[in-house]
């Protein structure tokens, strides 16, 4: 025997109808069907965004670590490290 039967769902379904009135239970219905349709909207708009730009964003720190010279892949090199002074500046 299932957990819920039709049945059950059908007492929960009265329950709710006589707690809450007919009303409320359209406005609860009709607002999260606006908030789904809100939702998708968004959705649509940021994917037509995204494709606009025509990179994904995503790969553009790949792309900005190297660059390509002469077929020659380099990288950015620290700065050199300034000498140690010669032992004849030194007092000793």
């Amino acid at each position: 025997m299932d957990l819920f039967s039709i049945w059950h769902l059908l007492i929960i379904l009265v329950i709710v109808v006589v707690l809450f009135g007919t009303s409320k239970v359209r406005n609860i219905g009709a607002d999260l069907g606006g908030a789904i349709k809100n939702f998708r909207s968004a959705m649509k708009d940021e994917t037509e965004k995204r494709d606009g730009e025509g990179e994904d964003p995503v790969d553009a720190p790949a792309q900005q670590q190297a660059r390509i010279i002469e077929g020659k892949a380099t990288t950015a090199s620290p700065a050199p490290k300034a000498k140690a002074q010669s032992s004849r500046t030194r007092k000793g």
